[in-house]
C-alpha cells in the first residue's frame, strides 16, 4: 500500500516541481569492507551508473554482523532513491534466522530492484597445506577433530553455513573463526595462524592465481572458467552440493515505483553490457539471467525460506 500512494503522489505532482532522478550523488551501503566481493561488485556498479545517470553513486562501507549493520541503516533511509543498498544472501536471507533481534524485517522492509551477480564459492587453503584435493584436507581434519580451524566472514553468513554443510556432510569437525571480512581472513590463512575458508571467488581469485592460496574445491555444480583445474566439491564425493550466495540492488521500502523502475532498467543495461560481463567473469562473479524488480523480489523470499531451513538444520546461533 505504502509503494501504491508513493506512486500515487509522484504520477500526481506537477511535472515542474519534479527533479529528474537523479539529481545528486545517490548513496550505495555495502555490509562489507573493502575488497570484499561485495564491494568489488558494488563499486563497479556505481561507475557504471554514474556513467549511465551523470551523477555520482557513492559506496559506503558498513561492515559488521554479517552484513546486518548495513541492512539496518539501509531499512531506516529515507525511501526517495538517494540510499540504495547491494542486498546479498546472509543480511537478506540468513541473518533472519541467525540473529534474533535485528533492527530491520528482511521480508518488509527492502524494495528489490535488480538481481547482479551469483557468486561461487572457493575452498581455499594455504599453498603450504600439503593436502591436494578437498578429501585429503578433510582426511587430515578428521585425523584430528576439533584441531584445525576454519575462517569464515561472520556468523551466519554464506561462508559459514556453506562450510557448515560441507563439514556435516564428510563428518568432519573444525573450530569456526569468524572475521569481519575476508581478506583478514585471507592474510590469516597464507600467514598459517588458521587454515582454510570458503571464500567468495571474487575475493579470492587473484590470490589464488599469484599463488599465495591453494584452491581445493568450488563449491558450484560446474567448475568456473577462470579456474578450469579446481574440480568442484561434487566431484569429490560430495554429488549435489550446490551452494553460492547472490548480490542485488535494493532500496528501503517504499520507493516510488518510477524510480524503482529506472534503477531496475539501468542496472539491466549494464549487465546487458558484454565488457561488463567480461569483467564480473574475470572475478569469479557469474551473470546467470537478469530480472526484474518483481522476479527479483520473488527470488528473495524463495531464498529467505530456503536458507532458514538451512539455519535450522545446521542450529547456527549467533553465538556460534
Amino acid at each position: 500500500m505504502a509503494a501504491l500512494l508513493a506512486g500515487a503522489a509522484w504520477a500526481s505532482a506537477p511535472a515542474c516541481a519534479q527533479d529528474p532522478y537523479p539529481s545528486k550523488p545517490v548513496t550505495i551501503l555495502v555490509g562489507f569492507p573493502p575488497g570484499t566481493a561485495t564491494d568489488t561488485v558494488a563499486r563497479m556498479l556505481g561507475d557504471r551508473l554514474a556513467q549511465r545517470l551523470g551523477q555520482q553513486f557513492i559506496v559506503e562501507n558498513k561492515p559488521g554482523a554479517g552484513g546486518s549493520i548495513a541492512a539496518g541503516l539501509g531499512a531506516r533511509a529515507r525511501p526517495d532513491g538517494y540510499t540504495l543498498m547491494i542486498g546479498a544472501s546472509a543480511p537478506q536471507a540468513i541473518n533472519p534466522h541467525v540473529y534474533p533481534n535485528l533492527n530491520y524485517d528482511a521480508r518488509k522492509d527492502f524494495a528489490p530492484i535488480g538481481l547482479l551477480t551469483w557468486l561461487p564459492y572457493l575452498f581455499v587453503v594455504s599453498p603450504d597445506n600439503p593436502a591436494r584435493n578437498l578429501g585429503e584436507f578433510l582426511a587430515a581434519v578428521k585425523a584430528r577433530p576439533d584441531q584445525y580451524t576454519y575462517a569464515t566472514t561472520g556468523v551466519g553468513t554464506t561462508s559459514h553455513l556453506v562450510t557448515s554443510v560441507l563439514l556435516a556432510k564428510a563428518g568432519a569437525r573444525m573450530i569456526h573463526v569468524p572475521y569481519k571480512g575476508s581478506s583478514q581472513a585471507q592474510t590469516d590463512i597464507v600467514g598459517g595462524r588458521t587454515y582454510a575458508t570458503f571464500d567468495t571467488m571474487v575475493s579470492s581469485l587473484a590470490l589464488v592465481k599469484a599463488g599465495r592460496l591453494k584452491a581445493l574445491a568450488v563449491s558450484t555444480p560446474e567448475r568456473v572458467p577462470s579456474l578450469p583445474d579446481v574440480p568442484t566439491v561434487a566431484e569429490q564425493g560430495f554429488p549435489g552440493f550446490d551452494m553460492g550466495a547472490w548480490l542485488g540492488l535494493i532500496a528501503p521500502a517504499g520507493i516510488a515505483p518510477p524510480i524503482q523502475e529506472k534503477l531496475a532498467a539501468e542496472v539491466n543495461a549494464v549487465l546487458a553490457d558484454p565488457a561488463v560481463r567480461d569483467k564480473l567473469a574475470d572475478l569469479g562473479a557469474q551473470v546467470r539471467t537478469t530480472a526484474t524488480p518483481a522476479e527479483f523480489g520473488a527470488l528473495m523470499k524463495s531464498e529467505y525460506e530456503s536458507w532458514g531451513r538451512v539455519v535450522r538444520d545446521f542450529n547456527v546461533k549467533a553465538t556460534d
